[in-house]
């Protein structure tokens, strides 16, 4: 009888899983709640770390762009003056990418930001949060294309037949010969323009309705790693985006991360 009463129970309970991890966000602006996203565990269990070492209490949202995303996460935000140069500080390593199909570039989420990297491996730190803008057919086919170029750049990049030149055109850069450099970096945009040896990206038909709907970033997606979503406090995400900004994407007055915590 109590061994049945037992596996009763792991019935009832022993396949629940943990509720979605949620970060409150507290910024000069407002309130934005985020929700971290099981099916990349590597962001979040990344991200949850350095909410807990309050790696992100006091930081800028230093690149702004209205229509499309608020970024943040430089690690030398905190004390930096209006001349200071951002963007470039995270910590010393990088996050290996977790593109998952079902997680695109709608309004509202949550993406990590990445240097130019053959990996497409995201900063330790800086994120982005999309706000985007209605799209059509049109602006969807165009983006669809702007996708499948990043792609074939990324595909052809990675393709072993071109490796002696890519290793090459690293050399170049790392010795600085600068007349090599360019040389090189034309043969290989010459064929990574041309690469076809990839599987086309279509964006499906339920992105499509959402983009044409509620907004996002689509030429984004394959491309950058979405690892969650705002689930309140949207309207935060737009009063950023509306602030008044130089000509790096800089807020021309700060806009600040208070804190993070895990709720």
């Amino acid at each position: 009888m109590i061994s049945a009463l037992f596996y009763l129970a792991f019935l009832l309970f022993g396949f629940q899983q943990d509720p979605p991890i949620r970060v409150e966000m507290v910024t000069n602006y407002g309130t934005i709640v985020l929700q971290l996203s099981d099916e990349t565990p590597l962001h979040r269990d990344n991200f949850v770390k350095l909410v807990k070492k309050g790696v992100y209490d006091s930081l800028l949202f230093h690149r702004v762009i209205g229509g499309f995303m608020i970024q943040g996460g430089d690690t030398q935000s905190k004390y930096a003056d209006s001349l200071a140069s951002l963007g470039s500080a995270d910590l010393p390593y990088q996050v290996p990418a977790e593109i998952v199909p079902n997680l695109f570039h709608k309004k509202g989420v949550l993406a990590a930001a990445r240097t130019n990297n053959p990996q497409r491996a995201s900063s330790s730190t800086q994120f982005y949060i999309v706000q985007g803008k209605i799209q059509n057919d049109s602006l969807l086919a165009h983006n669809e294309g702007r996708i499948n170029k990043m792609l074939a750049r990324h595909y052809g990049v990675n393709d072993p037949a071109n490796k002696p030149l890519v290793d090459s055109l690293e050399t170049a850069r790392t010795e600085k010969d600068s007349v090599l450099e360019k040389e090189l970096d034309l043969r290989l945009n010459a064929i990574l323009d041309t690469y076809w040896n990839f599987d086309k990206y279509a964006i499906p038909e339920a992105h499509r309705q959402v983009y044409k709907t509620v907004g996002g970033t689509p030429h984004l997606d394959q491309n950058y790693t979405v690892f969650g979503e705002v689930i309140s406090g949207l309207e935060v995400v737009d009063a950023i985006a509306a602030v008044d900004t130089d000509g790096r994407d800089r807020p021309l007055s700060e806009v600040r991360i208070i804190s993070m915590r895990i709720l």
